[in-house]
């Protein structure tokens, strides 16, 4: 009977303590007892008594498991700030911190907050910092995508202890967009990553992977009563001065430069919070540059405009709104507006936004099924103006479901205006399955003013009775998309339905293509046996067919791909496709394309990946399109010379030759590097270099940034572009043209420019 009463005494004390998963916990938050300066320091008297998150599980790659170091996080707030403090528990020898720019914290141990304000689903905030209290805020849209480009001000600080790390956060309220409640209830989780060999995730709220909405698995912070915005103006003011030189005659390498007048900027916005939960901002004359420069893409072999991500600040609020199925809203479309100006809100389970532009440079893009054409590089058009107005409306509904219209409309002052008008809308049924839908409308009136349009004069669109040329024609066209998903831990599917009219158009948006009806259907599974060697893996299956508009083929394929995740953070997949397209009249068989891909990131000193692809494809020439064989290389990597100095190198390459004969039709590639030194937490300064093989064009883009926060910061930097004329290369005078007897590198654009721009809050 002893031993019987022993063992069961020592199994209730293993019971006891042994780790159970927090699914769906809850933090009631108290007002602080005292001031909290923010410095990681967390002997302030205002933490005594806050509220204290423990328990975290592991949630990646283990299964909401004990983790292997403890973590802590307290909470409390006053009537200006939301306070978190965050404790790390680890080595500290193996903590992994940087000394860099904001939102370029994700290679380094971080720790941070995601929470949605309003319990839809539809969206939440992320702010997360490195053990050094660097920043890194993001918006989480509902299907799991992130908006790296979000900015709010809020103030952190970290240091490294001998017991790991620790970090302290405050949050102004008049940095957030919130219900108009007495009594807040945040759909929260903490987060932690923690980056080693194998990159482990902890969290708060434990998660069932068998339920695709992960928000709805947060818990719930509650208690912070009667807060509201504590300022209710925000007035940002900058000045942009720039000069500008150029080669006098482009042709002639030994011609001087010329060089522009000085010239200034000045613009003015003021964001008016009228509410915790809405905000109406103007702004006059706006700067809506951008520090970092885009990429160069690879776009020898395509057909279609390429696509570049939305940097400007003034686009961040309500920026969730934006996204739709159908892309009817590219705010990029935008591109150098004289005047703006948005309204936002959130009232209850719906929001709204309104946004109008003056634009002085309006691009256009005329989508059609094999190409996008752009006339007015065509023509060399340039200030075309235009005024836009775009509004939206989404109301959330039960779990991670929504429904919603979206309306825009641009009017050019040449003439001719661009409108569309669609409903969509996400309704979950059950645990695992969804449906997603968009229904879009477009209305066209074209200028009348065929000059606009070189070539595209008589070129029909499809079989619709109306041709690309601008000669004052009036059409309508329509887009759908349908999806039938299920999610799950192990197999997700996708059913998808899209059709896009020949005459379908979104101004305001990124159609480059239309004329089509396709469906897809896609499975996947993944495996997750986090084992010493391997952490995940799974097959993946698609396949689809595409017609014309009017049901003649345009295409079909099957793809299989594969991926194992491994030590050391390193991830390998390959994929095959098998493709069969009608192009330009011409049936193209047996286009076998392959891919393999490898990243690893064996320590914070060190990550490299590249990509290889290649196969049998499509040389996409609108006169003589022709079976090629084509090879694709993309590289890139960091290197973490010490604390404060990152170098960022990447290289694209791209060949393409005749199937038969071999005869060569493209080779080339691009190398970019960035080199990024941090001084101090506000001083960095920066260098890209970029040389692009295809036109012979070397770019060096230096920069110097102080920033105080988002929204307050000083910047001044150069922009050079050399050009390589080749031996050979005649210039001079037509009637005796000189010819250079060797190569020559030539300084032809060249920039500098300064900004200094500050944030009042009334």
């Amino acid at each position: 009977m002893r031993r019987v009463l022993l063992l069961g005494l020592l199994m209730g004390v293993q019971a006891a303590g042994a780790f159970e998963a927090n699914y769906g916990p809850r933090l009631e938050v108290p007002r602080t007892a005292g001031h909290i300066k923010i410095d990681g320091d967390l002997n302030d008297a205002g933490w005594q008594g806050a509220a204290r998150a423990t328990g975290f599980c592991e949630t990646s790659p283990g299964d909401q498991i004990e983790p292997p170091v403890q973590s802590e996080a307290w909470v409390a707030y006053d009537e200006q700030n939301f306070y978190v403090a965050l404790i790390a528990f680890d080595d500290p020898s193996t903590v992994r911190a940087t000394l860099r720019e904001r939102d370029n914290i994700w290679r380094d141990d971080y720790f941070g907050i995601m929470f949605d304000p309003y319990d839809s689903q539809a969206w939440a905030y992320e702010f997360f910092v490195n053990p050094l209290g660097i920043q890194g805020d993001l918006r989480m849209m509902g299907g799991g995508n992130e908006d790296i480009g979000f900015d709010v001000v809020w103030d952190s600080h970290g240091r490294v202890t001998d017991t790991g790390y620790q970090v302290e956060i405050a949050i102004p309220f008049a940095s957030l967009r919130f219900p108009d409640t007495e009594v807040q209830n945040w759909r929260f989780n903490f987060w932690r990553d923690h980056q080693r060999e194998v990159r482990r995730r902890y969290c708060w709220a434990a998660t069932d992977r068998d339920d695709p909405c992960w928000m709805c698995q947060w818990g719930i912070l509650t208690g912070i009563r009667g807060v509201k915005p504590s300022s209710n103006i925000d007035l940002i003011a900058s000045a942009v001065g720039y000069q500008a030189s150029a080669l006098e005659d482009a042709g002639d390498p030994h011609s001087d430069l010329h060089h522009g007048d000085p010239e200034a900027r000045f613009s003015f916005n003021a964001r008016y919070s009228l509410s915790s939960s809405s905000s109406a901002e103007v702004s006059v004359n706006p700067d809506f540059s951008q520090i970092e420069s885009d990429a160069g893409q690879i776009d020898v072999n395509s057909t279609f405009a390429l696509f570049y991500p939305e940097r400007r600040p003034f686009f961040q609020e309500g920026s969730d709104l934006y996204n739709t199925y159908i892309n009817a809203v590219y705010t990029r479309s935008i591109n150098d507006p004289d005047a703006a100006a948005k309204f936002t809100g959130t009232f209850g389970e719906t929001s709204v936004l309104y946004l109008f532009a003056r634009d002085a440079n309006t691009p256009v893009l005329l989508p059609a099924g094999e190409r996008t054409y752009l006339p007015l590089l065509d023509a060399g058009a340039d200030e075309m103006k235009s005024i836009s107005n775009i509004a939206r409306v989404r109301r959330t509904y039960g779990e991670n479901s929504h429904v919603g219209l979206l309306a825009t409309d641009r009017r050019l002052d040449e003439g001719g205006s661009g409108a569309t008008i669609s409903m969509d809308g996400r309704h979950r049924f059950g645990q695992h399955l969804q449906f997603e839908y968009q229904f879009a409308g477009s209305h066209t009136e074209e200028p009348n003013d065929t000059l606009l349009t070189p070539g595209l004069v008589d070129a029909p669109i499809a079989r619709s009775g109306h041709t690309f040329g601008f000669d004052g024609e009036s059409f309508w066209g329509h887009a759908l998309y349908t999806s039938f998903e299920r999610n799950g831990r192990v197999w997700n599917a996708d059913i998808d339905y899209w059709e896009y009219s020949p005459t379908f158009r979104s101004d305001n948006g990124f159609t480059t293509r239309n004329n089509y009806r396709q469906v897809h259907v896609s499975n996947d599974w993944g495996f997750n046996p986090n084992g010493r060697l391997i952490q995940s893996w799974g097959p993946h299956l698609n396949a689809g067919r595409a017609w014309t508009h009017h049901g003649e083929f345009k295409e079909d394929w099957v793809s299989v791909h594969g991926f194992v995740q491994g030590v050391g953070q390193t991830g390998v997949s390959i994929a095959g496709n098998l493709t069969r397209e009608r192009f330009q009249g011409r049936e193209f068989d047996s286009l076998v394309y392959g891919e393999f891909e490898v990243n690893t990131q064996p320590s914070e000193y060190f990550s490299l990946g590249g990509a290889l692809s290649g196969g049998r494809s499509i040389y996409r020439t609108s006169d003589d399109p022709r079976y090629a064989n084509s090879t694709s290389v993309v590289i890139w990597g960091s290197l973490k010379v010490f604390d404060r100095l990152l170098i960022g190198p990447s290289a694209r390459y791209y060949h393409l030759e005749e199937r038969h004969g071999g005869a060569e039709i493209f080779d080339g590639y691009i190398a970019r590097a960035r080199l990024s030194l941090q001084a101090t937490r506000r001083l960095s300064t920066r260098l890209i270099l970029q040389y692009d093989d295809f036109s012979d064009r070397f770019d060096i883009e230096p920069l110097v940034t102080y920033r105080i926060n988002p929204f307050t910061i000083f910047y001044a930097g150069a922009t050079g572009r050399m050009f390589k004329y080749p031996a050979g290369w005649e210039y001079g005078d037509e009637s005796s043209p000189q010819v250079l007897g060797e190569d020559r590198w030539e300084l032809t654009d060249r920039q500098f420019f300064a900004k200094f721009q500050y944030l009042m809050r009334i």
